[in-house]
């Protein structure tokens, strides 16, 4: 089995390391990850400037191919799917990610968009993100990946969606099992920060405090506020199959 390592917190990101030491016991793994963070870039691509990738080296695994990319996390798993790698991998998993990617956030997610490359491309892939951000501690969400993984394969999961995975920070004695969820609804409230600057201008900071607005027991969210790993089946279809025969009925004028 070979499996793609990325993400979105950058190349020597500790849930990317960390991640990297569980998934080379199980598989023949590579690293291909931006050179620096990219939180919250979306599914955004590089089409206006030259895309580099430098080999570089952890020091826990000297000999892993590991490579840092100048471009967001979606270029990442385009360039190591289509030029970088020697063998097309048979699953892609980006993360760990530091903070969780629940509900609306995953269409601003780096994190998940990698992963959707990954789908778009043709492969099984997972995004795995670690619902705590002070104080992080990877390893147990890297060991049930590293598992995850196993059970992906061996199911041959379908090529056309990931899995979205979000583990809660409790400790492990205290996890309520494992959910397979859909996704819940996160709203911030004063998002931005309006601020002036030495020179009397006025400019904006993106911050915003979380509001809970999620009551429905099967989503994502509730199951991280219940401490119970969730996972999510997403596709990157947004295709509104309900409203289509709807609109066809509609009048439009050319």
């Amino acid at each position: 089995m070979r499996i793609l390592l990325t993400n979105d917190d950058g190349i020597f990101a500790e849930g990317l390391q960390v991640l990297a030491r569980e998934i080379e016991k199980i598989a023949e793994t590579s690293v291909v990850a931006p050179d620096h963070e990219q939180s919250a870039t979306g599914h955004a691509i590089t089409m206006h400037r030259p895309i580099r990738a430098e080999r570089v080296k952890y020091l826990h695994s000297p000999e892993l191919p590991t490579y840092a990319v100048n471009g967001t996390p979606a270029d990442c798993v385009k360039l190591a799917v289509e030029a970088i790698l020697p063998h097309r991998p048979d699953l892609v998993i980006s993360g760990i990610n530091r903070g969780a990617n629940l509900g609306t956030d995953v269409l601003y997610s780096g994190t998940v968009s990698a992963a959707i490359e990954g789908v778009i491309l043709g492969i099984p892939a997972i995004a795995v993100s670690l619902a705590e951000y002070k104080n992080p501690r990877y390893e147990y969400a890297a060991e049930f990946i590293a598992r995850l993984a196993k059970v992906v394969t061996a199911h041959g999961a379908g090529s056309d969606t990931l899995l979205n995975v979000n583990v809660p920070g409790c400790d492990r004695e205290k996890m309520q099992g494992v959910a397979v969820t859909k996704l819940g609804v996160r709203q911030y409230k004063n998002a931005f920060e309006k601020r002036t600057d030495p020179r009397g201008r006025t400019y904006y900071w993106l911050a915003g405090q979380l509001v809970d607005v999620e009551h429905e027991k099967d989503t994502d969210v509730a199951a991280i506020n219940a401490c119970k790993i969730s996972i999510t089946p997403i596709q990157h279809d947004l295709t509104n199959y309900a409203l289509i025969d709807n609109l066809r009925e509609w009048s439009f004028e050319l």
